[in-house]
């Protein structure tokens, strides 16, 4: 088997260096990283967001080096433009209707159809991509990594605020995408002619463009050979972010193989997914999951330990346990939304947050 190539894309915001609030005065500095670092770094489509992509990697070791250099990078041409870079999923306190759209033609298209909802779509997410040649094998490893997304999500919850105060919830991100049209858990599909007709059936009836306008927690994607994770929030360190794609490239190869030795992992319904995603977003890898098999909860740190307990034979053919290791310290010290309340639980002020983010979104570069 390939060592499963893999790229990850990671969206930050771009803040005010005096206010810490969200920028729209970034016009400058997007043009100058869109020219110093072309292929690597891009606008979004709010003017507060930026987004660092990496090449195509070939092992977790070479994502890890780009993440970091990348990161390295934008804060300190950040700097020079007069702000600063946070990585969470969303900014603690700045309101989405004070933020500007970048402009373009594809951003105008995304407003004039979805209109407020897309302005309210201030979040910030890490996606990422995992390479596998055969389009029915991306299918059927897509239908089958759906349930492991709440795992996902829990690990990499950095959303506990919304407009100036804790929501509640440790991912406030993954409940305000969800009310764009086509998201959340994918129902599955038999092979990739049935996932074809369901997208032609979309664009033949106006509803899309094209598949990328299809914007599940995982999906096919439209133009790479890959299937694209897209369920969790920006972690606010990079060595979160690189545990966390080391657990989810070690999904993809123990699917894969399953899959070409004509074996299968258990399908469960969209409906009983989505539970799971819920409670992760709701309580991170601090809350319980459903056993669907059990019929009983389960706390979601065993849930974690048992996956990676399940994926160490993956982890050791692809030379990255030591990643993973990574996870045993996020489930015993929390996630950055557990280090985002604690820090409003000392001082009350939402703004003290978002310079802890600052700080802690430099750790490890």
């Amino acid at each position: 088997m390939s060592q499963l190539r893999i790229g990850v894309e990671e969206e930050f915001m771009l803040l005010d260096a005096k206010t810490l609030e969200l920028s729209n005065d970034t016009a400058a500095f997007l043009q100058e990283a869109d020219a110093d670092y072309p292929d690597n770094v891009k606008a979004e489509f709010h003017a507060s967001v930026v987004e660092i992509v990496t090449d195509p990697c070939p092992d977790v070791q070479t994502a890890r080096e780009q993440l970091g250099r990348h990161r390295k990078s934008v804060i300190e041409l950040a700097k020079k433009h007069g702000l600063l870079v946070a990585a969470a999923g969303t900014h603690p306190t700045t309101h989405w209707k004070d933020v500007k759209i970048t402009e373009g033609v594809r951003y105008s298209r995304i407003l004039d159809n979805l209109q407020d909802l897309a302005r309210a779509n201030l979040i910030y997410g890490m996606h990422c991509h995992v390479e596998i040649p055969e389009p029915d094998a991306r299918i059927h490893v897509m239908n089958a990594a759906r349930f492991f997304l709440p795992h996902l999500l829990a690990l990499s919850t950095s959303s506990a605020f919304w407009q100036g105060k804790p929501t509640g919830h440790m991912s406030t991100r993954n409940h305000v995408f969800k009310r764009f049209p086509r998201t959340g858990v994918p129902d599955y599909f038999a092979d990739h002619s049935e996932y074809a007709r369901f997208v032609d059936l979309l664009v033949e009836t106006n509803t899309i463009d094209n598949a990328k306008m299809i914007y599940w927690d995982i999906r096919p994607h439209p133009f790479y050979p890959t299937v694209e994770f897209r369920i969790c929030d920006t972690p606010t360190r990079v060595d979160e972010t690189v545990a966390i794609v080391a657990v989810l490239q070690a999904i993809v190869h123990k699917l894969l193989a399953l899959y070409r030795n004509n074996l299968g992992y258990r399908l469960f319904r969209r409906a009983l997914i989505a539970e799971n995603v819920y409670r992760a977003a709701r309580w991170g890898v601090e809350g319980q999951l459903i056993d669907f098999q059990g019929k009983r909860e389960v706390s979601m740190k065993d849930a974690i330990r048992e996956l990676l307990e399940f994926l160490e034979p993956d982890f050791c053919a692809l030379g990255t346990l030591e990643y993973a290791s990574a996870i045993e310290r996020m489930l015993e010290e929390g996630t950055s939304a557990r280090r985002q309340l604690d820090c409003y639980a000392k001082t009350k002020d939402a703004a003290d947050v978002t310079r802890m983010l600052v700080e802690d979104t430099t750790t490890g570069i």
